[in-house]
């Protein structure tokens, strides 16, 4: 009747499906709760969620953080009575009738076909129109948690009312509460957007935009050095790099169907010499120009091509998020262009190439879905057939487990996609492995076989960290601002005792610099603690602190941002200890080949 949706793995394994129902229980406590304390309540919807539950009302005024007191305690309250959960069936008429003041849930049952089984659940003297499911009585809610609010647009139209939205979670016991609590402690420290600032990395600022990204110095450091890893590793895997306009015509979009399937998406086009410009979502296009611009032998592939292209796409503001949900950002893009018997080994390498990637950024566990052909699709089915099977081939002859989404895939080609694994456990979706059937035909690509005919090449869309700057706000999360040495945008701070080092301080920065590391000389008329304690505040790797003794026996007394104190080295020592860390990291790599 009405499905709040699952989690993925609730149905298969108890404890989610457990916590999928008392999440979905708790809401209806909530709201139960909020009606009590405010009459004249509105409400929307409220489902479980992947870690808790969130229910939408309409009220004269914001909650604030004394009403999520309030409504919580009388949450309590409910539960302690161990109400019983009911579930009943009912008419449309009877539905309408009982909901007549509730103008969200009349919509809801209007939308509904007419053939929907309308259902209700009772706990007390509440009643909520939904299909379940639920735990038996409000006494097994044995530990819930309202977190905090949102405002959140009805069905998500910006054009409807702006509803608060709480949030909360539950669990089957009172320590697994208090351990998820916790996580979110620990993720609110390592959200990059406060990082991203006390760091010095990056800013979104009001006079350019909201969703679009200013990088300072810092961040600009650290995106060079993943940038130039990036080209170095594809040139080394046989892909070429190109660069493509920022802005395309309007034909070009409507050639390749965006103008008709992503124009909600899309900016508003601009006009150059009485044509229709528009800003580009996608880099895909011009690269298929690429292809375009010569005949193309069966000899001359797979052809790779990539970019580190920058795309714009409309995103509500409701849902932008720091770095990992922005309206202009940067994608390491690539497609390759290839024939049928090469699938599998170029989708197999793509795969390669992700997991060394991400290696070298400190990720290794993953969550691999391979998507298959939905109903709707374009294509021939044993065309689909042979990409889905080139794609499960990949797969298997490198003995990755992964899960099947059926009907998943996108309606133009099936995909693979690979979650990353953070230090909190956390999934992203970074890397995307897609076919697509659609654009090779609406731009008639050919290429010239072994027997002198015109074939279609297959088309494979690839991304693998995704968008630099999520991917950027995901390094600064999982390793909470703490870089390793290779990446840190400052290695080391040389930290002068008195005026009188100073000298000596950028003898030593000099010495670091010209070996190639990123160092600062802190030369502020400060006390020597409270520069170091600045240092480990900007999760700078090393401090090297320098006064007379060091001075006079050319050395550095070293500490590390963990607070380790190694002591006073000699510069060589200090060097050898740098270069250590450096060893099978991309800077290395990248050193010893130039």
């Amino acid at each position: 009747m009405l499905d709040h949706g699952t989690p993925e793995n609730a149905a298969t394994d108890p404890i989610e499906s457990l916590r999928h129902r008392l999440r979905h229980s708790a809401a209806h406590v909530m709201a139960d709760a909020v009606i009590q304390l405010f009459p004249e309540a509105k409400v929307g919807i409220g489902p479980p969620t992947a870690d808790g539950f969130y229910y939408d009302f309409e009220v004269d005024r914001p909650f604030t953080p004394e009403d999520l007191e309030r409504i919580e305690a009388l949450m309590l309250e409910t539960i302690n009575t161990n109400a019983s959960f009911i579930r009943e069936e009912l008419g449309r008429d009877a539905a309408q009738a009982m909901f007549s003041a509730q103008p969200f849930k009349q919509e809801i049952i209007d939308d509904l076909p007419d053939e929907t089984t309308l259902s209700i659940y009772r706990h007390g003297a509440f009643t909520d129109l939904c299909q379940g499911p639920h735990v038996d009585s409000t006494g097994e809610i044995a530990a819930v948690k309202l977190l905090h609010t949102a405002g959140a647009y009805w069905r998500g139209d910006e054009k409807r009312p702006m509803l608060q939205r709480i949030y909360g979670t539950a669990f089957e016991s009172q320590q697994e509460l208090d351990a998820h609590l916790e996580r979110l402690a620990e993720a609110e420290r390592r959200d990059h957007r406060t990082l991203g600032r006390q760091l010095n990395l990056f800013t979104v600022h009001e006079e350019i935009g909201p969703g679009l990204i200013l990088w300072h110095p810092k961040g600009g450091v650290m995106r060079s050095l993943i940038e130039d890893y990036w080209r170095d590793i594809h040139y080394r895997k046989g892909y070429s790099i190109v660069y493509s306009p920022h802005i395309g015509r309007a034909r070009l979009w409507q050639t390749s169907g965006h103008l008709d399937f992503y124009r909600e998406s899309m900016y508003a086009p601009m006009e150059i010499d009485e044509q229709e410009y528009f800003l580009k979502p996608m880099n895909c296009p011009f690269h298929i120009q690429i292809y375009r611009s010569a005949l193309r032998s069966y000899r001359e592939l797979p052809m790779r091509i990539a970019e580190l292209g920058t795309v714009y796409r409309y995103e509500r503001s409701g849902v932008l998020h720091g770095m990992m949900r922005v309206r202009g950002f940067t994608q390491d893009d690539a497609h390759i262009f290839c024939l049928p018997d090469q699938v599998a080994s170029e989708v197999g390498d793509v795969l390669d190439l992700t997991f060394e990637i991400m290696a070298a950024f400190g990720f290794d566990e993953y969550d691999i879905m391979l998507s298959t052909r939905p109903e709707k699709y374009v294509g021939e089915p044993d065309t689909w057939d042979h990409a889905t099977e080139s794609l499960r081939e990949a797969l298997v002859s490198r003995q990755l487990s992964y899960g099947i989404d059926d009907g998943g895939g996108a309606f133009y080609g099936p995909k693979i996609d690979i979650k990353i694994k953070d230090a909190l456990g956390r999934d992203w979706q970074c890397t995307t492995v897609q076919f697509d059937f659609n654009l090779p035909e609406r731009f008639d690509l050919t290429f010239q076989d072994d027997q002198g005919n015109r074939s279609r090449p297959y088309m494979v869309h690839r991304a693998i960290l995704g968008s630099l700057e999520r991917f950027f706000g995901v390094l600064v999360e999982h390793y909470a601002g703490a870089f390793p040495l290779w990446l840190a945008p400052v290695q080391a701070v040389v930290i002068p005792i008195a005026d009188r080092h100073i000298e000596y301080a950028q003898q030593v920065s000099t010495e670091l610099q010209d070996a190639g590391f990123r160092v600062e000389v802190d030369d502020r008329s400060e006390r020597m603690n409270l520069k170091i304690r600045q240092a480990q505040l900007q999760k700078t790797p090393y401090m090297l602190v320098v006064g007379d003794r060091e001075s006079e026996a050319g050395a550095a007394a070293v500490r590390t941002r963990d607070g380790e104190d190694l002591g006073a080295l000699p510069m060589s020592d200090v060097l050898e200890r740098l270069e250590s860390d450096l060893e099978g990291t991309p800077v290395s790599k990248l050193r010893s080949r130039r």
